[in-house]
């Protein structure tokens, strides 16, 4: 009987803990690969190539942390804007933000990540410089969600000519 409880115990756990995803929208025609970096005791995530014939998402474990960056099609493999996130953190929530301190000069690339349902916060700019990304270790940028799906978007073009296609 303890080992049925236990199995179903496991099963319930189970169905509560769902995989969180980060959906990459290319907003223009350029083949980027996106490279994942997770933070110690989280699981590797391979590397995947997007581009604007469609929309890719990446499922990540539920309390997945790290960071990603893309890197266009015949680039060197070079981190710049970064988006990062922490998915299922403190209180359930997701905590997320686009990070210009490894190369603010990438402007390209990661370009806005916000929540997929709510669209907002959105962290990020459309043109960069901003007010809106994570410039200095101390900046006070960081978004959180109670959303375990984000949306990133990619390269040059516009969000609200998207978002009317999405919907």
């Amino acid at each position: 009987m303890h080992f049925a409880t236990s199995v179903a115990t496991l099963i319930a756990s189970a169905a509560l803990s769902s995989a969180a995803t980060v959906n990459f929208w290319t907003l223009d025609n350029v083949q980027r690969t996106i490279y994942f970096t997770c933070n110690p005791g989280n699981a590797d995530i391979a590397s995947v190539t997007v581009d604007g014939s469609k929309n890719t998402t990446v499922t990540f474990p539920d309390t997945w942390q790290g960071n990603f960056y893309a890197v266009k099609e015949g680039d060197a493999n070079v981190p710049g804007m970064l988006g990062e996130v922490n998915f299922g953190s403190w209180h359930g929530l997701t905590y997320f933000d686009v990070s210009a301190i490894v190369d603010p000069n990438d402007k390209d690339n990661v370009k806005q990540m916000f929540p997929a349902e709510s669209y907002e916060p959105m962290s990020g700019c459309v043109n960069f410089p901003c007010n809106n990304a994570y410039y200095l270790p101390d900046d006070i940028q960081t978004k959180a969600t109670q959303e375990s799906d984000l949306i990133c978007t990619l390269g040059s073009g516009s969000v609200a000519h998207t978002f009317t296609e999405e919907q």
